[in-house]
């Protein structure tokens, strides 16, 4: 596992910090605890730093859930952008991929059951990207919300 802050970007004002765990439903939380502790960089109001919360477990979730659904081991990574107007988080992995046309893998019980995850991101968020990696493994869930 590994956290690393790197407050230096393109444009000189995102403050960007990444965090890579294992794969496992205990480590999600260490996500979350990371996006309090940069909210503190810029206030966030209880209830968007909640729904912000919400939108991340979510996206973890679905990574640590189905993305090496098949007895693999993986990681998963999230990457945090702290701009002056906007927070971009985005989640990954290099697991089996996602189609959000027909869920995960092509499983597509697994919307049934639990696909109201990316309903609730999307509901949050101001901008939603779902798709594979740049390289075109995995899964790549990218989502913005602009701050006041």
């Amino acid at each position: 596992m590994t956290l690393e802050p790197s407050f230096a970007s393109v444009d000189g004002e995102a403050r960007t910090v990444r965090l890579t765990f294992p794969a496992r439903p205990e480590y999600i939380t260490l996500c979350r605890l990371a996006l309090t502790g940069i909210s503190r960089l810029h206030p966030l109001s209880e209830e968007v730093l909640a729904d912000l919360k919400l939108a991340l477990t979510e996206a973890a979730s679905n990574s640590v859930r189905h993305a090496y659904s098949g007895g693999g081991v993986g990681v998963v990574h999230v990457v945090y952008e702290l701009h002056p107007d906007r927070l971009v988080i985005e989640v990954a992995d290099e697991g089996e991929g996602f189609d959000p046309a027909r869920g995960r893998g092509g499983d597509s019980e697994a919307l049934t059951e639990g696909g109201l995850g990316i309903a609730i991101i999307r509901a949050i968020a101001d901008e939603v990207e779902i798709g594979p990696q740049p390289d075109g493994r995995g899964s790549r869930l990218r989502f913005i919300k602009t701050l006041t």
